[in-house]
């Protein structure tokens, strides 16, 4: 049994899609980053690698390499999924969060599950997304930015 954290951030800015579980947003502004910039399946991959210790999402997919460039965060998932797989280990859980303070998450939660679980080849029901603000308080409260955390567990595939 193997537990993995993983956590990211990016700023709020206009002309560019908010992207947050594979789920397009209505929002006025999107999130800053070379890839899609998806907070919560980029914090979701970096739980993954860290508990099969592959190391993290810019060892795999580094930001300075153009083929991943505008790349859909989903798909890059599924390619940890493989890493996942090909170290012999199974998803057994994730539990994430995603901080913001507008816009509303909840009516898009279920997409959302619905994506993470569909790229990890993994049950809906091991998959848990939530959404909470932080009142008013620091970037994310301000509207300045939108972070994500999540932690997994992994099992060992059976060996025998």
């Amino acid at each position: 049994m193997r537990i993995g954290t993983g956590y990211d951030v990016h700023r709020l800015t206009e002309n560019r899609k908010l992207i947050l579980g594979g789920v397009e947003i209505e929002y006025e502004k999107g999130l800053l980053g070379h890839s899609d910039a998806d907070v919560l399946v980029h914090a979701i991959m970096d739980a993954l690698l860290g508990a099969a210790a592959l190391g993290d999402i810019g060892k795999h997919f580094p930001d300075n390499d153009m083929q991943y460039k505008d790349i859909s965060s989903i798909e890059l998932l599924k390619r940890v999924a493989a890493l996942i797989d090909e170290a012999g280990y199974t998803v057994e859980n994730i539990d994430s969060t995603i901080v913001a303070q507008r816009p509303k998450l909840s009516p898009h939660i279920p997409r959302m599950k619905e994506n993470i679980a569909a790229a990890l080849g993994i049950d809906i029901g091991r998959v848990n997304v939530k959404a909470t603000t932080e009142e008013g308080l620091g970037f994310t409260g301000e509207g300045l930015g939108i972070a994500s955390q999540a932690v997994c567990l992994l099992n060992e595939k059976d060996r025998a």
